[in-house]
């Protein structure tokens, strides 16, 4: 059995990335960490997970490479979350400061946690591609308060909060032009099926047991790091695989092309008839399911009461909890 370190990343809405600085070793975690499929439908658990008492060892010291790289990063810069890993510079334009190093002592470096390419992962989300104007208006909403998480109060909030208040305009600018100019990268495999590997919570993501094991996936999304190694080694090129409930991307396909009988609004009006974004308002093809299930519940909650707000409420005020899953396991199924 491999064990590795595993540096433990913090979880955005959107925006700016901040992390939680820790690191964990392969274990074997308490098999009650993970939600069940019978988690309550007063609040999707399995969202946003949370394990605060996750334990993290001290880190190696140790050179690491991953494959199709020529760099090598050692696991305290890794955890540094005023330096982004750049695994593969040949990839994207030169990183702006503010996402290669952030500014101290408030400002993380939004690569610390989005990856140097944006590309994210199930604990924040993915910048890469969104419109400057959306990605200025999410910090301001940040900024203000307005942009808020519906789950438990967990350590990537507070940060966040911190960093955004702590931007410059500047650095606001540079920032969103940067992520603006990159192509979002399919990254997601979304997978019907009724049951799933085990799982446990590394602090803020989804991890596979490593004694293996299956487990009914019930009403819920399970999202995870293929290579959870490489993902927190913060590789922009990391894999995720995403366990969908069966029959759910046909009727997330229905709701999202045609509202689904009064149920929601068609996204394709504003989101494009790909649903890869129009002018100022975002893609969300292939976006992390996790992700979209976290954004259609704040907004519908009104915890996320930002200048989109108004124009989401409509289209989130009738949906339940298993619309909003397979409305992200077809959109999430989509390339970017």
């Amino acid at each position: 059995m491999k064990t590795s370190i595993k540096f433990v990343f913090s979880t955005l809405t959107l925006g700016v990335a901040v992390a939680v600085s820790g690191i964990a070793v392969a274990q074997t975690p308490n098999p009650g960490s993970a939600p069940s499929a019978s988690a309550s439908d007063s609040f999707p658990v399995w969202a946003y997970p949370w394990d605060p008492d996750f334990k993290s060892p001290p880190a190696d010291d140790a050179p690491h490479r991953l494959p199709g790289s020529t760099a090598t990063f050692k696991w305290p810069q890794v955890r540094d979350l005023f330096f982004s890993p750049d695994w593969h510079p040949e990839d994207h334009p030169p990183l702006p400061a503010i996402v290669a190093s952030g500014r101290k002592p408030d400002v993380r470096a939004c690569g610390s946690c989005h990856r140097s390419e944006g590309t994210g992962g199930p604990e924040n989300a993915s910048l890469a591609g969104l419109p400057v104007a959306y990605f200025v208006q999410q910090i301001a909403d940040f900024k203000s308060g307005a942009r808020k998480s519906s789950g438990p109060q967990r350590s990537g909030d507070s940060l966040m909060a911190v960093t955004a208040k702590a931007m410059t305009d500047a650095e606001i600018h540079d920032a969103a032009e940067y992520f603006s100019s990159l192509k979002p990268k399919q990254i997601i495999k979304v997978v019907e099926s009724d049951n799933v590997p085990k799982t446990y919570i590394a602090r803020l993501f989804f991890a596979m047991r490593e004694d293996g094991g299956t487990e009914p996936l019930g009403s819920r999304v399970v999202e995870f790091p293929n290579d959870v190694e490489q993902f927190e080694l913060r590789d922009s090129r990391s894999q995720f695989t995403a366990y969908v409930p069966v029959g759910s991307i046909a009727k997330g396909e229905a709701l999202a092309k045609t509202g689904g009988s009064g149920a929601t609004v068609p996204c394709a009006i504003c989101h494009g008839s790909d649903f890869r974004g129009i002018g100022p308002i975002p893609g969300i093809a292939g976006r992390s399911p996790s992700y979209i299930v976290r954004q259609l519940y704040d907004f519908q909650q009104g915890t996320r009461a930002g200048s989109s707000a108004a124009l989401m409420k409509p289209a989130v005020a009738r949906l339940s909890h298993d619309d909003m899953i397979s409305l992200a396991a077809y959109i999430s199924s989509l390339e970017p």
